[in-house]
């Protein structure tokens, strides 16, 4: 699969988009997630599965001033 443009080795227990987002230690609540040039709703995350040759984007918010 390919993650924010790289090519990414999914570990075995990484299953969804959930899985990911913990695996990689980022918040769901300040975080966007295309898969395959779709933006997922925050509830889909939980039940969407990721496949070999899926194309994520993550883009996370950080705070500042």
């Amino acid at each position: 699969m390919r993650l924010n443009g790289d090519s990414y080795l999914l570990p075995q227990d990484v299953r969804t988009v959930e899985d990911l987002l913990i695996h990689l230690k980022v918040s769901e609540r300040i975080v966007v997630v295309e898969r395959n040039r779709e933006v997922l709703e925050k509830e889909q995350f939980i039940s969407t599965a990721l496949e070999e040759g899926d194309e994520l984007e993550i883009v996370h918010f950080v705070g500042g001033g």
